[in-house]
């Protein structure tokens, strides 16, 4: 006797059905099957394909704390500009009415003219620089479509990102060139303020530095006046009497002392001590701090790549390493040309007009295209 194919199929659909069934009376609630499959979607999302790595994953969870701090930093962005504003014109402030009329009365001509043409070029490039590393747009990709090469889709923005291109979660744009978002500026930097931006800390470096060195010995002199007059403050004046002064009656009975006057320590003299060991502290400490910074920079421009771009050359070099290859940054076209790339330098002039002069000129190329490996010559002939 044969088995009918008709008939087996039928027993297979009557136990499928049945154990349906059974399942069926023991299912949770529906509310608690939603919860369950969204919790596994979310799962599953983070190794949904091939590229999804721990940095993926890493992003991913801490999400809302990235999101968090890039609202409270786009806010505070115009305090932290307050504050730049008001520190630097306190020590200009201060320059000018205290140490001004100190330099004049004290130092020769020579160190006159010096310190009058030196601090002056510096307050002018601090300032322009900062103007406009803070009002200069760092450069937007086209939104409209074009044929501009890219290299990739932002997730965020859905267009197309060109090469050196990322997303800024501040600024909620993609940035061309982008090298980080500043708080001190409440700008991205990028493509079209790099400039302006290393300039003024370069500038602002320097200028500290030349405050720091040359009020060493006025603020080691305010310093030591205001301990000075702080102890005689706390001690009490006077001369001891003794021996015929007390039998001639210079004194009244009973005291010892010769009571004499404090030394004359106006309040005008106070506040200028303290003027100058404030700005002599404020920037000592500003000159180490953004001093590490500027040369970290200029280590960067020196390479060709951005703060970004360290990052991603330096996990591109261990990856290729592993392959027994070596990885080269396509944009680093030696020392020298990518200081001239980066300064708009194109002939000896410049090195004076564009970079120790304020200068208001475009960068080089438009941050959509960029040329690769130009090693054998000078990308811009000098």
């Amino acid at each position: 006797m044969r088995w009918c194919p008709s008939s087996v199929l039928h027993l297979l659909r009557c136990a499928r059905l049945q154990l349906y069934t059974r399942r069926g009376r023991n299912r949770l609630p529906l509310w608690i099957r939603e919860k369950w499959a969204y919790v596994r979607l979310l799962v599953q999302s983070l190794y949904f394909n091939s590229l999804t790595d721990s940095d993926v994953v890493f992003d991913s969870i801490f999400e809302p704390v990235f999101w968090t701090v890039d609202y409270v930093t786009r806010w505070f962005g115009l305090v932290f500009v307050f504050l730049v504003v008001i520190l630097v014109s306190s020590c200009v402030v201060i320059a000018y009415v205290v140490l001004l009329p100190l330099v004049l009365n004290t130092y020769s001509p020579a160190w006159i003219v010096w310190h009058l043409c030196y601090g002056n070029w510096i307050i002018i490039m601090i300032g322009f620089h900062y103007y406009k590393a803070t009002k200069t747009s760092p450069g937007f990709p086209p939104t409209e479509k074009n044929d501009s090469p890219f290299v990739a889709v932002c997730k965020k923005c859905i267009m197309p990102k060109p090469a050196r291109t990322h997303h800024c979660g501040i600024c909620n744009r993609c940035i061309l060139k982008m090298d980080h978002h500043c708080p001190w500026l409440n700008n991205c930097v990028g493509h079209s303020n790099h400039r302006y931006f290393f300039s003024f800390c370069l500038f602002m470096t320097l200028g500290c530095v030349y405050c720091s060195i040359s009020g060493r010995n006025l603020f080691l002199d305010a310093y030591n006046a205001l301990e000075r007059f702080k102890h005689l403050d706390m001690e009490k004046p006077g001369i001891p009497v003794t021996g015929m002064g007390i039998l001639i009656g210079l004194l009244p009975p009973g005291q010892t002392n010769y009571q004499t006057s404090a030394p004359v320590y106006t309040f005008k003299e106070k506040m200028i001590n303290k003027s100058i060991i404030y700005m002599w502290v404020l920037t000592s400490t500003v000159g180490v701090a953004l001093g590490a910074l500027t040369i970290w920079h200029a280590v960067l421009i020196s390479r060709g790549e951005t703060s970004i771009e360290r990052h991603i050359n330096s996990k591109e070099k261990k990856r290729m390493a592993k392959r027994g290859k070596v990885y080269r940054n396509p944009f680093n076209y030696g020392r020298l040309n990518n200081w001239k790339v980066f300064f708009g330098v194109e002939k000896r002039s410049h090195w004076v007009t564009r970079v120790l002069l304020p200068s208001g000129h475009a960068p080089h190329g438009d941050g959509l295209t960029w040329d690769v490996f130009p090693v054998k010559k000078d990308l811009i002939p000098v």
